[in-house]
């Protein structure tokens, strides 16, 4: 145990010796780095950072059912769920594709129009210059970095304007089908509605009344003491004993199909109202401002990096060089 303590000893003294011979480029070359890195920071293009801050909203539908989003209310802050879904429809193509031409990103990032991986290099510099965050909040945070710092805030605030509009057209899109063939189902009952009316109607200016009517109607023949009254009765009676079923049944259905529709009146203004109301769907906790200073490159961490790596490199090219010497030095002398 001694020995190794003493081995160790001997290494550690080893170590510091070397580094205190080797003190002035151990300290020259580090230094040297960090003025070249200072130099080379000096030109790199500052970039600056605008962000907005969004929550999701609950709920993107208007009810007209108690039974329905019972839970939730367009005045509520979205949940788990929602931030999740947000972020996905941040990130998608709808929203990249109109920010590129809307602000001819493609030009910005200097990208040849012909250069055949044109939307590969664009979207590298789409992750490296906007990125979307949850935050521990339960928030979306939007990033975004440019050399231009309005053009970064007016991306920023243009992505947060975005969400509802990709959103609403998504949303439209799945429900416009369910909205057009209650429309047309609305429209059928209507057209059979206004069919069946059509007949009773034409039954009516025959004389055909209803099943009160004809009671009526049998009472008034019955208590008639003209002739020409009672002939006028028994003409209406026999018209009614004729076609009084068919108006009957044409009366039944009418009512089955008012109820019919008046059931399904709910059902179309909910299609109607989910196929063509413009929501919001989110919450702008804080909008994207122009920033009044640059986010990177930051020459400081730049240099110190630069240097701290230089001094270790230069600590193990030293030690690497004396133990080289020693392994030469040992082979020379096993061959002597």
């Amino acid at each position: 145990m001694s020995e190794q303590h003493d081995a160790f000893h001997a290494v550690r003294r080893s170590f510091l010796q070397t580094l205190y011979d080797k003190r002035l480029p151990i300290l020259i070359f580090p230094a040297i780095a960090g003025i070249i890195s200072l130099v080379i920071s000096l030109f790199l293009t500052p970039m600056f950072k605008s962000s907005a801050i969004v929550f999701p909203a609950a709920t993107s539908t208007v009810s007209f059912s108690e039974q329905r989003n019972a839970k939730a209310s367009a005045m509520d802050f979205g949940e788990e769920d929602q931030a999740e879904q947000l972020v996905q429809i941040l990130k998608s193509s709808r929203i990249r594709n109109v920010i590129v031409e809307r602000f001819d990103l493609m030009n910005h990032y200097e990208i040849d129009a012909d250069d055949e991986n044109k939307y590969y290099k664009l979207g590298k510099e789409w992750e490296s210059h906007i990125q979307f965050a949850r935050t521990r909040y339960g928030s979306i945070q939007i990033d975004v970095w440019d050399r231009d710092r309005e053009l970064a805030a007016a991306i920023a605030n243009k992505i947060v304007d975005l969400i509802d509009t990709v959103k609403n057209d998504m949303v439209r899109e799945r429900t416009m089908p369910a909205y057009e063939i209650n429309k047309r189902k609305r429209e059928m009952l209507n057209v059979e509605i206004n069919e069946i009316l059509a007949q009773m109607d034409s039954l009516s200016a025959m004389g055909v009344v209803s099943i009160e009517g004809r009671a009526e109607l049998f009472g008034a023949y019955n208590n008639s003491k003209n002739p020409e009254d009672r002939v006028y009765f028994k003409e209406k009676i026999d018209v009614n004993q004729l076609y009084g079923s068919t108006y009957d049944g044409l009366e039944m259905l009418r009512d089955e199909k008012i109820t019919k529709l008046t059931k399904f009146e709910d059902q179309y203004e909910q299609a109607e109202s989910d196929a063509n109301t413009v929501f919001n769907h989110k919450f702008v906790v804080e909008p994207a401002v122009v920033a009044d200073k640059k986010d990177k490159p930051k020459r400081a961490i730049v240099v110190i990096l630069s240097t701290i790596g230089a001094f270790i490199f230069m600590i193990f090219l030293i030690l690497l060089r004396d133990r080289l010497a020693e392994l030469k030095a040992g082979s020379r002398a096993a061959q002597s």
